[in-house]
């Protein structure tokens, strides 16, 4: 019999605010160490906390976004440990009267959305450093780094819908676009904006939940995939064993490519939550609601599927253009300017385009303006230029910025298609290959390639490559 996992994920996002959650404090990432911090952030004795309202409306913009339900009215808690990031003795959060509950995400490689459990509101805690700055080692010894005390977060609890590594990575990367998509966040998880912590359990299918462990701070989704296959693999030899889970908190070992344990799983009654008592609850009003409802843009999964059929592009196309809604602008622009070849400015887009931008590395916003790309594509349908010479034509477009067909001349790459310039190109390239010559008439048809490559390359990609093949044909076919 198989095994089934059994995954859910909290994550954590960070709200892309000019100030912290409770202070005026920056909200800023890369600072030197305790440089944005304050009595509050720190949690002097006598401080005060005071709610970020621009905080509270990017959290209930994301709750929205993913469908849920905005409560009209949710309570500010106090979660109870010791750690030394957190200067307070407890960390501000929401419990069991959070900010939004239900909801749902659409994935990317599924039909099926993933369920949400609830969303709530917190600050983030500080952050060890086990090597000084410079990278010196610090034996037994770590330092701490305040700055990020009070930063606001976003909590998002899925249910435990999901049942692969992939699919979680998959979650993750879905998110990712509605954070980006929705300016929420700005998603960035080498600096820590999104962190994941993954339940996992392992069952026979239709059985009963099994016992989870938690893995904590995932911050690439690469390491949310790896972490979780190795995790589901380990689970499922001990129970093959005769062992049984402990349900516990597991940290990832990125280079090892293993978990490990990192303490006993708590539990809610550990952390005594009570309601914050320098904070009064927090009031959404319904047209506050209705506002932030209304400032969302076209959300990825609701894109891909107009993409899909107003423009005929396959699910994969579109998977591809809506992954950054920058992307997802830009080719639209590009076909509305070229409406009668939708499909090819899709091919272009994601393929000569997307692959500039990665040789450069740059983005969207630095490559030549759609209406350009959409010309380009119409020279090469309407026969003008080979697809051949149009990279080149896009290269010098990008580097020069001037229009296409004025490149296309400049580089001298206007396509011929004149019929006894062409003919005299293929008679010459068969006349130097005799035994290729022998081959094809032999029956080894596909020489005909080769043949038309020959005569593409002797034309520096001018020749018409549909007409080119059919005289490679009729002259290899002449006695």
């Amino acid at each position: 019999m198989t095994w089934e996992a059994v995954i859910g994920l909290e994550v954590h996002v960070q709200l892309r605010t000019a100030t912290k959650m409770f202070c005026r404090c920056p909200n800023r990432f890369g600072a030197a160490p305790n440089t944005l911090v304050c009595p509050v952030c720190l949690g002097y004795p006598g401080t005060l906390p005071v709610v970020n309202g621009a905080a509270v409306d990017l959290a209930v913009k994301l709750a929205l976004a993913l469908g849920c339900t905005v409560r009209e009215r949710s309570v500010f808690a106090r979660k109870n440990y010791f750690y030394p990031d957190l200067p307070k003795g407890y960390q501000i959060s929401q419990f069991d009267a959070p900010l939004a509950t239900g909801g749902e995400l659409p994935l990317g490689g599924r039909d099926q959305p993933v369920r949400i459990h609830r969303l709530h509101l917190e600050e983030d805690a500080g952050k060890l450093l086990h090597e000084a700055p410079g990278g010196a080692q610090l034996p037994g010894r770590s330092l701490v780094d305040f700055n990020r005390c009070g930063v606001p977060l976003v909590e998002i609890v899925s249910e435990p819908d999901l049942r692969s590594a992939a699919e979680a990575q998959d979650y993750m990367q879905s998110l990712h676009q509605v954070l980006l998509y929705t300016g929420v966040s700005d998603g960035n998880m080498e600096e820590g904006s999104l962190r994941c912590d993954a339940n996992v359990s392992v069952r026979r299918p239709g059985a009963p939940m099994g016992t989870k462990t938690e893995v904590k701070n995932l911050n690439s989704f690469r390491y949310v995939a790896r972490a979780l296959e190795h995790e589901i693999e380990r689970q499922t030899e001990l129970l093959e064993s005769g062992g049984r889970v402990v349900q516990e908190t597991r940290s990832f070992d990125a280079a090892q490519g293993t978990t490990r344990t990192l303490r006993s799983k708590e539990e809610a009654h550990d952390y005594r939550y009570f309601p914050e008592p320098d904070l009064p609850p927090l009031a959404v009003p319904p047209e506050v609601v209705a506002r932030l409802r209304a400032e969302l843009p076209e959300l990825p999964w609701a894109r891909r599927r107009r993409l899909v059929e107003q423009y005929g592009l396959s699910r994969e196309d579109a998977q591809v253009l809506t992954a950054a809604r920058e992307l997802a602008d830009y080719y639209e622009a590009a076909a509305a300017a070229l409406p009668a070849h939708s499909r090819a400015v899709a091919n272009w887009v994601r393929g000569p385009l997307l692959g500039g931008l990665k040789e450069r590395r740059s983005d969207v916003s630095q490559a030549p303006p759609p209406e350009r790309l959409a010309e380009l594509v119409g020279l090469v349908e309407s026969g003008a230029i080979s697809n051949t010479a149009a990279k080149d034509v896009l290269a010098a477009v990008w580097d020069s910025g001037e229009a296409p067909l004025q490149a296309v001349d400049r580089l001298g790459l206007r396509q011929v298609s004149d019929e006894g310039e062409l003919r005299r190109w293929v008679e010459a390239v068969v006349g130097e290959n005799p035994q290729q010559a022998a081959l094809y008439r032999a029956g080894k048809a596909q020489l005909l390639g080769f043949f038309v490559g020959q005569v593409m390359k002797r034309s520096a990609g001018r020749a018409e490559p549909r007409r080119v093949q059919e005289l490679v044909r009729d002259v290899l076919a002449a006695p």
